[in-house]
C-alpha cells in the first residue's frame, strides 16, 4: 500500500457486497469506521457475484469496480478485486484466505444492521464470527430486527460496548460491536429502481 502507516500492524475494515452500484451510503459508512474503530484503511471487497443474489440485472464486475473506485474518492478506502483473485464465491472462504495470507493486518468485518438480520442465511455464518471482529452499523428500520436476529442472539455473550469501538480490530473474536450512527438510508436496490423508472420514463416521452 502507497499510503503511510501509522501503525506496525495495520488495522483494517472490510466491506463486502456486490456494489451493484456503490453509493454515498457505502462511503458514508466506510469514513464513520475508519473514525469510530479507529482504522488505518477500509477495503471495499467487490463480490464477481453474491451467491444471494440473482444474477439478472448485475452490472459487469469491471464496470462495479470502476464505479465503486469514483464513489470512493479516498486515499485511505481501497476498492480491490481481492474475491475475484482469490476464488472464493463466500464471504467466510474470503476471510478465511485474507486472515491466513495477510497475517499482519488485524481486520475487522464491517457490515449494516440489515446484513446483521439475516447472516444467518450466509454459508458457514457462524465462522466468520470466530473469524474476525464485526461492526454492525444501524440502519433505519433494521435495528430491532437486527438485535433480535438468530445471529444477534446467539452471540450475545460476545458483544462489545459501543464506547470500546475503537479497540475491536484488535479485541480477538468472536468479538462484534452495535454503532448507533445514523448513515445515509440510500441502497443500491432504490437506485436501480430509480434508474429503471428514469428509463421506463424516457422511453414513454419518445
Amino acid at each position: 500500500m502507497s499510503s503511510p502507516l501509522r501503525r506496525a500492524t495495520r488495522r483494517i475494515g472490510l466491506l463486502g457486497g456486490s456494489f451493484n452500484p456503490a453509493h454515498q451510503g457505502h462511503r458514508e459508512i466506510s469514513l464513520a469506521a475508519l473514525q469510530l474503530l479507529e482504522l488505518d484503511e477500509v477495503w471495499w471487497l467487490v463480490s464477481p457475484q453474491n451467491p444471494l443474489k440473482p444474477v439478472a440485472g448485475m452490472a459487469p464486475f469491471a464496470s462495479r469496480v470502476d464505479a465503486a473506485r469514483k464513489v470512493a474518492s479516498h486515499p485511505r478506502i481501497k476498492v480491490t478485486d481481492i474475491e475475484a483473485k482469490l476464488g472464493t464465491r463466500y464471504t467466510a472462504d474470503t476471510l478465511r484466505k485474507l486472515c491466513e495470507t495477510q497475517q499482519e493486518c488485524h481486520f475487522v468485518w464491517l457490515m449494516g444492521a440489515d446484513n446483521l438480520a439475516q447472516i444467518s442465511e450466509w454459508k458457514d455464518w457462524q465462522q466468520i464470527f470466530h473469524l474476525l471482529p464485526i461492526a454492525v452499523f444501524d440502519r433505519p428500520t433494521y435495528t430491532y430486527r437486527a438485535v433480535a436476529a438468530q445471529a444477534a442472539r446467539r452471540f450475545q455473550a460476545f458483544r462489545r460496548p459501543e464506547q470500546a469501538a475503537g479497540r475491536l480490530a484488535i479485541t480477538p473474536p468472536p468479538a462484534w460491536t452495535f454503532i448507533h450512527h445514523r448513515l445515509n438510508p440510500i441502497s443500491a436496490t432504490e437506485i436501480r429502481a430509480k434508474r429503471r423508472a428514469s428509463k421506463s420514463r424516457a422511453r414513454s416521452e419518445t
